[in-house]
C-alpha cells in the first residue's frame, strides 16, 4: 500500500479571471506584481497585449525564450521598466550595465567564478556557516524570522569568501538595509508604468535615498581600505573578488565608478536571491515532513563519511534537488525584461509564428513559467523529486530559469548551489525547522520574491 503523503501545496496567487482596467494594472502592480497574472499565463505558449499605447509579449515557450535570451539575444536588450527600477541602484553593476560596459565587467569578474575557485570556497563557506549556527546552538527552542537570518547567513558567507572579510560595514544591518532598499527603491513606481521622464522624482523612491548612500559609503570605504593594504603591505592581500576588481583598474578595464557598481551588486543584492531560495527551502521543509525526512537520511549519510564540502554539492542530489524546487515555486528572480531592437518575426518548429515588433516589451517571467501547466505535473506542489537525477533530463533547460540563461546567465549560480547545499546540510543536520501556529506566508515581489512578513519559525534540536 502507498503511503507517501500528498504533497505539500503552499501559499500563491490565484491566478485572474478576468482582464484588469488600467487601473488594478497600477495597483496590483504597486502592491505585488505577481498577483496580476491571469489564467492564460499559465497556460498559453505566449500572449500578446496592449498596455498604455506599449506592446508586451509575455514568452513561455521554451523555444521561444530560447530564441529570445540566446539565439538571438543581440535583438532583445534591457527593458526600460526594469532599468528605472535597478540603475538607480545598482548603476553600471552587472545585473544592469549593457553592451562594452557589461563586456568589460563580466571578463573582469570571471576569474574568480572558475571551478577551480568556487571549489576553493567551499571549506571557507562550512567554516562560516558552522559559526552562524552559533546562534541557533545557543538558543534553540526559540521563535525566529528565517528569512532574516538566511540575509544574515549569505552577507556572512559572502563577506568572508569573496571580500575577505573586510567589508567597512561600521554597524550597518545588512539584512534590515537590504529589505528597506528593496522595499523603497527596488519596486515599480507608477511613474514608471506611466513612462514620465526619468529625472521626475519617484516619492517611494526618495525614501530610500539614505539606505542607498549608506550602502555606497560602505563600498568606498571598503575600497579605500584595500587599496592602502594593497600599497603598504602587499603580500598580505589575499587575491580575492575586491582585489580582482581593483587591479582590473585602468584604462583597458575598469574605472573606479564602475568598480564601485559592481561591489553595490554583489554585496547589497549580490546575497539577497540566495538568501531568499534558503529561506523558502527551509519553509517548504517544515511542511513537507516526508521530504524533509529524505533530506536527513542523505545528510547524515554522506557526513558520516566526512568528505570535504567541495563534495558535497555532488554527493546530495536530494538536498540539491529540494532547493532547485524551493527555486521552481519561489523564483529568487521573478522576471526577465528585455525590449526587441529591430521587427522580426519568430516560428515555432509546428509551423507557426509570432510577430515581434521593434519597441515591443518582452517578458520572460520564471514565476509563472515555473508553475505553467503545460510543462509541470501538479505546479503548484512542493515536489522536489522532480530534480533527482534520474528525472531532471525530463526538463526543458528552458522551462527552468531560476539563474537565467544564454550570455547574461547568472555569473555565480554555481557558487549559489554549492553554498545552499553546504548551509542546507550543515542546518538540517543538526536542527529541524518548524512552522509557528499560522504560518502561510505570502509571495511579494519586490526585486527578488520573499515572504510578505517575514518567515517566523521555531528551531528545534534533532
Amino acid at each position: 500500500m502507498d503511503t507517501k503523503p500528498q504533497p505539500f501545496v503552499p501559499p500563491h496567487p490565484v491566478p485572474r479571471t478576468h482582464i484588469p482596467t488600467r487601473l488594478e494594472v497600477v495597483r496590483t502592480v504597486m502592491r505585488n506584481p505577481l498577483e496580476l497574472w491571469g489564467e492564460p499565463s499559465y497556460t498559453k505558449t505566449h500572449i500578446t497585449a496592449r498596455f498604455l499605447n506599449e506592446t508586451t509579449l509575455i514568452c513561455n515557450h521554451p523555444e521561444l525564450i530560447r530564441h529570445v535570451l540566446v539565439d538571438n539575444q543581440k535583438n532583445y536588450r534591457m527593458a526600460r521598466v526594469r532599468q528605472l527600477i535597478l540603475r538607480p541602484i545598482l548603476r553600471d553593476g552587472l545585473l544592469t550595465a549593457e553592451g562594452e560596459t557589461w563586456r568589460r565587467g563580466r571578463k573582469a569578474m570571471a576569474p574568480v567564478f572558475t571551478p577551480r575557485h568556487i571549489n576553493g570556497f567551499a571549506d571557507m563557506m562550512r567554516s562560516r556557516a558552522d559559526t552562524f549556527l552559533e546562534c541557533y546552538r545557543d538558543g534553540a527552542g526559540t521563535v525566529r524570522d528565517i528569512s532574516h537570518d538566511m540575509t544574515e547567513l549569505t552577507y556572512e558567507i559572502l563577506a568572508y569568501t569573496l571580500f575577505s572579510d573586510e567589508v567597512v560595514t561600521d554597524g550597518v544591518d545588512f539584512a534590515e538595509d537590504v529589505d528597506r532598499l528593496l522595499s523603497t527603491m527596488g519596486r515599480v513606481d507608477p511613474l514608471d508604468l506611466l513612462k514620465a521622464p526619468e529625472w521626475f522624482p519617484r516619492i517611494q523612491r526618495l525614501r530610500g535615498k539614505a539606505t542607498l548612500a549608506k550602502f555606497r559609503k560602505v563600498v568606498r570605504d571598503t575600497m579605500d581600505a584595500r587599496r592602502e593594504k594593497m600599497r603598504t603591505d602587499a603580500n598580505a592581500v589575499r587575491n580575492d573578488f575586491l582585489a580582482l576588481l581593483l587591479n582590473a583598474e585602468g584604462p583597458d578595464g575598469l574605472d573606479a565608478d564602475e568598480i564601485e557598481d559592481n561591489l553595490i551588486t554583489f554585496i547589497g543584492a549580490g546575497h539577497e536571491t540566495t538568501a531568499r531560495a534558503l529561506g523558502w527551502t527551509l519553509y517548504l521543509l517544515a511542511n513537507a515532513p516526508h521530504e524533509r525526512a529524505l533530506l536527513e537520511a542523505e545528510i547524515a549519510k554522506v557526513l558520516a563519511d566526512d568528505p570535504p564540502p567541495v563534495e558535497w554539492l555532488e554527493k546530495m542530489p536530494k538536498t540539491r534537488a529540494a532547493f532547485e524546487e524551493a527555486m521552481r515555486l519561489y523564483p529568487p528572480a521573478p522576471s526577465i525584461n528585455r525590449m526587441a531592437v529591430e521587427d522580426e518575426i519568430f516560428t515555432f518548429k509546428d509551423g507557426t509564428s509570432v510577430e515581434i515588433k521593434a519597441g515591443t516589451t518582452v517578458l520572460v517571467m520564471p514565476w509563472v513559467l515555473h508553475r505553467h501547466r503545460l510543462y509541470w505535473d501538479n505546479p503548484n506542489a512542493f515536489q522536489p523529486s522532480r530534480f533527482w537525477p534520474e528525472n531532471r533530463g525530463a526538463i526543458d533547460r528552458f522551462q527552468y530559469l531560476p539563474f537565467g540563461a544564454g550570455p547574461r546567465i547568472c555569473i555565480g549560480a554555481t557558487f549559489a548551489l554549492q553554498e545552499a547545499v553546504i548551509a542546507l546540510a550543515l542546518m538540517l543536520n543538526e536542527f529541524r525547522f518548524e512552522p509557528t501556529p499560522g504560518l502561510a506566508p505570502w509571495p511579494v515581489q519586490k526585486l527578488t520574491v520573499q515572504a510578505q512578513n517575514g518567515l517566523p519559525m521555531r528551531i528545534v534540536r534533532r
